[in-house]
C-alpha cells in the first residue's frame, strides 16, 4: 500500500497477536487466519522494490493458555486461530 505521502507501507500481521477488533478510529478487526508469527523482508532492486511476506510458525498454545489464566479468553481464540469471534 501506497501512503498519500508516497512512501510504501508493508503491514504483514503481528508476532504476538493475529488477531484483534478494536473500534478506533472506527470499528474494524484483523484476522490473519493462522496462529503463526509473521513478518516482512522489504528489498529494493534495480528495478523497484519488493516485499516477502514470511511467516513462522511457533508453540502458540503457551500464550493461549497464559491469555486463560489472565481471564482472557478472546486473546487466548485470536492467538490459536487467527480470527477474531
Amino acid at each position: 500500500m501506497r501512503a498519500s505521502t508516497g512512501q510504501w507501507i508493508v503491514n504483514p500481521g503481528s508476532v504476538g497477536l493475529p488477531a484483534y477488533d478494536d473500534d478506533r478510529p472506527y470499528p474494524h478487526a484483523i484476522e490473519t487466519g493462522s496462529p503463526d508469527a509473521r513478518y516482512a523482508i522489504v528489498e529494493r532492486l534495480a528495478d523497484g522494490w519488493v516485499a516477502a511476506l514470511i511467516a513462522v510458525p511457533y508453540a502458540y498454545k503457551a500464550m493461549a493458555d497464559l491469555a486463560l489464566t489472565r481471564q482472557r479468553p478472546d486473546w487466548a481464540y485470536a492467538l490459536s486461530t487467527g480470527y477474531v469471534r
